[in-house]
């Protein structure tokens, strides 16, 4: 009984408002579930650097690629709700795999949202083969050749591949996804001609774009992007209503107390507002956007009942 006793006062005092404000104590697991290079781990790493620099606790980056994201974010999921396990969760294993995919968690019950990050632009790309200059022209071209225009992703369920998808939807064409084993090898096969277009990452098109090696037709966002200032959206370019955002944003094990959940989201939201971070990120393509807790937990439910109507109306399965 004793024993018993001691345990609730240690739960009682992990919990209580003094262990928040003294939060952290000790050096914080920041999952990143993609491999190292790409758009979230550049994130988690700025993000990460000036934290630990501010808590004088050191963040340490961990990538768990795998399963379109999930192994990482199952991780979080089922660790200690202390606030000492967080995942810079995307739109993938926090959104769209729910509809694709038999999940390891919940992503509504497993998790508590801490902050919105960041969005990394897609812009849909062609091969300069392609007779097409702009987004209604390829409507026109897809419409008298169904079937035979193929388009390429970093694998099902991505960002690139649903925003295909939602294309095909509301264009009411018919075009072939190719799947890829991430975003280099499509990249590589629409540049070189096997297959017709994409919509591929705002940072890793560009370069192609500048060369001349891919026209662009329009940026997958609701807006136009400051790196491609000159390309029209999707929606401007004839498909009213079409908007895909690739983001990404923090987590933390369910039940962890509301006081460490405001302390990370507070200093999230302050990192991502200093000028030098704002720089670099927005240098590389990526579109700073910070948040409530809750709206940020509004915002995912939202994107999982819209993605999950897609996938349900298109008969959409994993390949």
């Amino acid at each position: 009984m004793a024993r018993i006793s001691c345990l609730l006062l240690l739960a009682f005092a992990c919990t209580s408002p003094v262990a928040a404000a003294e939060y952290p104590l000790r050096p914080i697991r920041l999952i990143v579930p993609f491999p190292p290079g790409g758009s979230t781990d550049l994130v988690a790493r700025v993000m990460g650097q000036k934290m630990g620099d501010a808590w004088g606790q050191q963040v340490v980056i961990d990538n768990r690629p795998g399963a379109n994201g999930m192994i990482g974010a199952d991780l979080v999921a089922k660790a200690n709700p202390d606030g000492y396990s967080v995942v810079l969760g995307t739109i993938g294993p926090m959104a769209i795999n729910a509809s694709l995919y038999k999940m390891p968690y919940d992503i509504i019950k497993d998790f508590a949202p801490i902050s919105y990050t960041a969005n990394v632009g897609n812009v849909l790309v062609i091969n300069p083969s392609v007779a097409a200059k702009n987004v209604r022209e390829l409507i026109e071209l897809a419409k008298a050749k169904p079937g035979q225009l193929t388009f390429g992703s970093s694998g099902a369920g991505g960002a690139p591949h649903m925003a295909g998808e939602l294309f095909k939807s509301l264009a009411k064409v018919n075009m072939v996804h190719v799947p890829y084993k991430g975003g280099g090898p499509a990249m590589a096969d629409l540049v070189g001609g096997q297959i017709n277009l994409s919509f591929a990452s705002i940072p890793s098109a560009v370069p192609f774009i500048k060369a001349g090696k891919l026209r662009a037709l329009g940026v997958s966002s609701g807006k136009r992007s400051a790196a491609l200032p000159d390309v029209p959206t999707v929606a401007e370019g004839g498909v009213p209503g079409f908007s895909v955002l690739d983001w990404q944003g923090l987590f933390t094990t369910a039940h962890t107390p509301a006081d460490i959940v405001n302390k990370l989201n507070a200093e999230a939201v302050r990192i991502l507002a200093l000028p030098d971070v704002v720089d670099k990120l927005t240098a590389a393509g990526v579109e700073i956007q910070t948040s409530t807790a809750k709206s940020w937990g509004d915002f995912v439910k939202s994107e999982i009942a819209k993605w999950g109507k897609l996938v349900k109306d298109a008969g959409l399965k994993v390949e």
